[in-house]
């Protein structure tokens, strides 16, 4: 089948020649969050455990030398892994369909971690960038799911034959290749074990997928238990929702040792009716110039910005909110936070680094070794 237009799958090779025996465009099987992990045996069949790595999902497709790395949203990721294009081409099967990751590493070995933010750069428009950022970071690929393999469809078959299938197709690879196959458990004891420890390697928690479904696009048969923690933060300002009535977004910020305020994440998806009343609940904070006038600031610049209105209103620092989040990489919440209730009782002082749980740093090779 010839890739189509419309999700994963619709740029084959940005030329439409990946030619493989499932149809295409094919939309990654997902998952539904639970609290806590699952019993192995709460479904029929059994549970596989997997550890939930945190980069850009893709469904990896290879016809010979024409390689696509088909992304879940509409962006198709090939252009900005050209390191992953040639090692797909190295270490995966002449024609494969395999639902994978790309990550990117960072930090000295035996004391290495996901590095989300470093991952986040590889998308540049710019050629010479992808290059150059190709070599300075370059990513890899972990590999979880087969849906073809050669002329046949595996995607009617169980998950564990799958699981077989995958296994025996990626036997061959040397240790230190960039292309890994990601462990798996049906022990309970085990996977708790890795959503503890994994996460101080960059991990995002654990998934449990049932052993005899077969591969189904789009449909959340699969469960995921992610981190979720809570911690106090001060409010710094806000952004104007894009309709131009409301606050968009709450901005938050974090105090250093050095009594610093940094700037760490946002709070957005209010509904309509708590944007407006957010502005007038936020009026008495907004700082104002001389003359009255609201001092719009702007927050830092990126190329992901570039072209885009980051200028937000500024607020006194006196106001906490408490927050939910997994994880904080550097000074930074790694994903959106949730919004859970205002802390009048806590000081905006009292909001540094040291009051946010960290995961205990853990080597991200320890979780690559099988």
């Amino acid at each position: 089948m010839v890739a189509g237009r419309g999700g994963i799958g619709a740029h084959s090779g940005d030329n439409g020649r990946v030619r493989l025996p499932i149809d295409l465009p094919v939309t990654p099987m997902l998952a539904k969050a639970t609290g806590s992990v699952p019993d192995a045996d709460s479904v029929p069949g059994g549970l596989a455990y997997e550890p939930k790595w945190d980069g850009f999902r893709c469904i990896v497709l290879r016809d010979g030398d024409e390689v696509e790395l088909a992304s879940r949203g509409a962006k198709p990721l090939t252009r900005y892994f050209p390191e992953v294009v040639e090692a797909v081409r190295e270490h995966l099967p002449d024609r494969c369909a395999i639902d994978a990751e790309i990550v990117v590493r960072a930090g000295e070995p035996g004391a290495q971690r996901l590095h989300w933010e470093a991952l986040s750069q590889r998308i540049h428009p710019a050629a010479s960038r992808v290059e150059k950022l190709s070599r300075e970071t370059p990513a890899e690929v972990i590999c979880f799911d087969v849906l073809a393999l050669g002329d046949e469809s595996l995607m009617n078959l169980p998950f564990a034959q799958r699981r077989a299938r995958l296994e025996s197709a990626l036997a061959g690879l040397a240790p230190d290749a960039p292309v890994h196959l990601t462990r798996t458990t049906d022990d309970t004891a085990v996977a708790r074990d890795w959503f503890e420890r994994f996460e101080g390697a960059g991990l995002d928690g654990v998934v449990a997928k049932p052993k005899e479904r077969p591969y189904e696009p789009g449909k959340r048969t699969m469960l995921k238990v992610k981190h979720k923690r809570t911690g106090e933060a001060v409010v710094t300002g806000y952004r104007v929702h894009k309709s131009g009535q409301g606050v968009g977004s709450l901005l938050l910020g974090l105090y250093g040792d050095d009594g610093r305020l940094f700037n760490v994440g946002g709070i957005a998806a209010f509904t309509t009716k708590r944007r407006l009343e957010l502005v007038d609940e936020l009026e008495p904070l907004v700082v104002r110039d001389d003359d009255g006038q609201i001092a719009h600031a702007e927050t830092d610049r990126s190329r992901f910005s570039s072209s885009k209105d980051v200028s937000y209103v500024p607020l006194r620092p006196e106001r906490v909110v408490e927050v939910a989040f997994d994880q904080l990489e550097g000074w930074r919440f790694r994903h959106a936070v949730t919004f859970l209730r205002w802390r009048p009782d806590r000081e905006p002082a009292s909001c540094t680094l040291d009051q946010i749980e960290r995961a205990p740093a853990y080597d991200l090779g320890e979780v690559l070794t099988r």
